[in-house]
């Protein structure tokens, strides 16, 4: 039996008004979908470990999400799985025309006619804002990204690097007047979607970036608490000026870092 067969036969299994796992039969598509961005985020990671037999492992995790969905909307009359296989590679020929299609040659043009295209399904699905499609369940570093992109394909961006640079120093003094946990939440948030901007303006993908800064403070921060325990220390017993020491300490001996 082929492999996909054999998955969506399992699935079907699971979901078995008679003979299938409580577990499985009791879960919906709003229960289902916290595991189905888990398992997307746990890709990237392995992505990110350039670990390809972790990768593999969950891709199928990301399969079976995607199968456990399809099988709970076949359930309803909805569709099925090879439903969304076909809808998505319907969707991937209308959008390559310079593979498909007869809009071969104008490569130089490709992110131009990829972005009109899909404006154009979003307004055949009714959209009636630059915005709309921009999912509220992605994560809100990249969902700001996104929405700015949208904005800026509009018109509506700054024109330089300089102007949103200042519009986060103008943000960091409203947070520091703020009176009102509301106040400074909001605030909070006019910064934070500001640094996305001034990143943005550079070329750079907020989400990578941050990614990047998180696992580099991950690096130092275990490192100056083996640091503290090869000194017979435990790290949370010293001064801050000590662990700032520490800090100090393992970004110097970062390769290319000066002593």
């Amino acid at each position: 039996m082929p492999p996909l067969d054999r998955l969506l036969r399992i699935m079907a299994r699971l979901r078995d008004p008679q003979h299938g796992c409580d577990w499985d039969r009791a879960q919906t598509f709003a229960t289902i979908a916290p595991y189905t961005i888990e398992e997307a985020y746990e890709v990237a990671d392995a992505i990110e470990r350039n670990d390809l037999a972790a990768l593999k492992e969950e891709l199928g995790d990301l399969l079976l999400q995607v199968v456990f969905h399809a099988r709970m909307a076949e359930e309803l009359g909805a569709f099925d799985f090879a439903a969304v296989a076909d809808t998505i590679g319907a969707k991937m020929e209308a959008r390559h025309p310079h593979i498909f299609g007869d809009a071969a040659g104008e490569d130089h043009a490709r992110e131009e006619r990829w972005e009109r295209l899909k404006a154009e399904e979003r307004a055949a699905k009714g959209a009636t804002s630059a915005l709309d499609g921009v999912a509220l369940a992605l994560p809100a570093l990249m969902r700001a990204e996104k929405l700015q992109k949208r904005a800026a394909r509009q018109g509506f961006d700054w024109p330089d690097v300089a102007a949103p640079a200042a519009k986060v120093r103008e943000e960091l003094d409203e947070l520091a007047a703020a009176e009102t946990d509301a106040e400074r939440l909001d605030e909070a948030g006019d910064l934070l979607f500001a640094a996305v901007n001034v990143v943005r303006a550079y070329g750079i993908a907020p989400e990578d970036a941050l990614r990047g800064a998180n696992a580099k403070f991950e690096r130092r921060f275990r490192a100056m608490e083996q640091l503290a325990t090869d000194r017979g220390t435990a790290f949370s017993s010293l001064t801050l000026n000590q662990q700032d020491a520490l800090w100090d300490a393992v970004k110097a001996s970062e390769p290319g870092k000066a002593p």
